[in-house]
């Protein structure tokens, strides 16, 4: 397996395990991030922002964004 990295801007993880077609890789931290910011966060803006920390997770966000960043097996 190769490097994945992170597609996030400013973000320097490596071997994501999400990914989508249409953004790229996203690291955990990243996709916790993503998901705090709720279900009507414009993807594409998001990961053209900086990265910062947020761990607060909602269950409606996160079902959207299970979705577009699918797991890799």
């Amino acid at each position: 397996m190769g490097v994945l990295s992170c597609d996030r801007n400013g973000c320097d993880r490596i071997m994501c395990d999400r990914y989508s077609s249409e953004y790229g890789y996203i690291c955990w931290e990243c996709f916790d991030e993503l998901v705090a910011s709720g279900p009507t966060t414009d993807i594409e803006v998001f990961m053209n922002s900086l990265k910062r920390i947020n761990r607060d997770t909602k269950e409606e966000s996160q079902a959207r964004y299970n979705v577009v960043f699918k797991e890799r097996d």
